[in-house]
């Protein structure tokens, strides 16, 4: 009955939030206490609750019951889903409270907060230089082993960045560069190659 009337009864003595249900509780308090009972049998990865132990056993198994309507992309989980689906919709609901930026998933807004905290743990083996976000050293790396991954489709010519890429389109139309890049990942993938 305590359900129905949404009487609160047990409270959590870490966060205060409350509970009609006992076990309830003790499935919150995992999230303060770290307590991950659920285990993947297939490589020992340890949960707090059950869900998302399931959810983790499609990456086994290889299911992807969730499709995105606007491209039919597969995904594993409705989590993963949502976040793909802000590529469509250009939704962006974590800012920045230092600049205001914002971001489509929290781990973009954590990697940009590093960049206010002068933090930069990704660290270039060639040089030493270091970076704040993964993204920039990748690009970095460029710089050394001369890969271009970015071609233009008019002309063949190829850039490291795909902002190069975009500011070297406009060389060949009205100032639009609306024409879709291509990397060697789509490359690789229109030729049948993407294994």
């Amino acid at each position: 009955m305590r359900t129905h009337t949404c009487e609160r009864l047990y409270k959590c003595d870490t966060c205060s939030k409350q509970f009609s249900q006992r076990g309830n509780l003790k499935k919150h308090m995992q999230t303060h206490t770290g307590e991950k009972p659920y285990k993947c049998e297939e490589c020992s990865k340890q949960f707090s609750k059950l869900c998302n132990l399931n959810s983790h056993m499609r990456t086994h198994t290889g299911e992807r019951p969730y499709k995105c309507e606007d491209c039919s992309r597969q995904f594993s989980d409705l989590g993963t889903l949502k976040k793909h689906m802000r590529t469509h919709t250009g939704e962006k609901p974590y800012r920045c409270d230092e600049c205001s930026k914002q971001f489509s998933v929290l781990y973009s807004l954590k990697q940009h907060m590093k960049t206010h905290t002068g933090e930069k743990p990704y660290r270039c083996e060639v040089c030493g230089r270091q970076f704040s976000e993964l993204g920039n050293l990748k690009v970095h790396i460029r710089t050394h082993t001369g890969e271009k991954p970015y071609q233009c489709k008019e002309c063949s010519k190829r850039f490291r960045k795909s902002d190069h890429l975009r500011g070297h389109m406009r060389t060949h139309s009205d100032g639009s560069s609306q024409q879709p890049i291509r990397t060697l990942q789509t490359l690789e993938k229109k030729n049948g190659r993407d294994k």
